[in-house]
């Protein structure tokens, strides 16, 4: 975990100190949402607690680590784009307190909605089996396995790396889960389960390689390319997954995809091809279409 060993240390201060230190960073630059998630994660003060510190600053707080590291952290942020789950090693997603590192991507709050989708979809008939292809940090594989803990999961992801954070995650957050993690390329490590899968999702890489190099410092050069390049399209990727889709799922099992902003009819399309049926198209939080669903055909009466 990328989080300094300071980080244990205790400091106690008013409130008039905090915010005065918070209003110095914030000249610095940055935004305020991301220095309040600083002083949550790392220094232990909640949002809430931020809030009322505003209308009594006189009371006595007592911060898990002292002022002087939060400054370092924040400045390195500031300077050097590294992403602050990085620097905290943590990121909060759904209800989870997920350890984070440059070796998987850092979950995403649109992402959650596939999991909302997943669990909608399923829910008067949860699955016997699933999978979380390309599982990264874990994220979304350790949600699948509290909401269904008699149902058997299996992760992959091609990275060692990724897949001993997302082992750190199941046993921080789910220590009883009934996942098997693979090292491997999509369905290639599940071959022994094909045809018995209900339920397989992925959060791919999506995004076409040109745009890869113009995105954001914080993301271009702190996350792991091989979780963001999707090949000269993007789709490279969910080509792999969509494909083997029909020998992978159990009759009538359900694909999960998500997708880049602009993808959704190519996505589907190659849905259809495949021989999917009931495919279909979800949007994010900003009412963009960013997940494609779709089922296997029913085995034949």
């Amino acid at each position: 975990m990328a989080q300094a060993s300071a980080l244990r240390d205790c400091s106690t201060l008013t409130g008039t100190e905090l915010l005065q230190w918070r209003r110095r960073q914030l000249a610095l630059g940055g935004t305020a949402a991301d220095l309040d998630w600083l002083i949550d994660l790392a220094g232990g003060i909640p949002w809430a607690s931020l809030q009322r510190l505003l209308l009594d600053p006189s009371r006595t707080i007592a911060m898990v680590q002292s002022l002087d590291v939060l400054t370092q952290l924040w400045q390195r942020h500031l300077q050097e784009n590294v992403p602050l789950q990085h620097l905290v090693g943590l990121c909060p997603w759904r209800d989870l307190l997920l350890e984070s590192s440059p070796a998987a991507l850092i979950p995403r709050q649109e992402t959650e909605l596939l999991v909302d989708l997943a669990l909608s979809h399923l829910k008067a008939a949860p699955p016997g089996r699933w999978a979380d292809l390309g599982t990264g940090s874990g994220a979304i594989a350790v949600s699948l396995a509290l909401a269904w803990p008699t149902a058997l999961g299996h992760a992959v992801d091609l990275s060692c790396d990724a897949l001993r954070l997302a082992a750190r995650n199941f046993k921080r957050c789910a220590p009883n889960h009934n996942c098997s993690l693979h090292l491997g390329s999509w369905w290639i490590p599940l071959k022994t389960w094909w045809g018995t899968l209900d339920l397989v999702i992925s959060n791919p890489p999506y995004i076409p390689i040109s745009v890869v190099h113009g995105l954001e410092s914080v993301v271009r050069d702190h996350e792991p390319h091989l979780a963001l390049s999707g090949g000269e399209d993007g789709l490279d990727a969910i080509r792999a997954v969509v494909d083997g889709a029909p020998k992978g799922l159990a009759p009538g099992g359900w694909l999960l995809l998500e997708h880049h902003h602009d993808q959704s009819a190519l996505v589907m399309q190659l849905m259809r091809d495949a021989g999917l049926v009931e495919v279909s198209a979800a949007a994010d939080l900003e009412g963009t279409r960013r997940f494609a669903l779709a089922r296997n055909r029913a085995a034949a009466s």
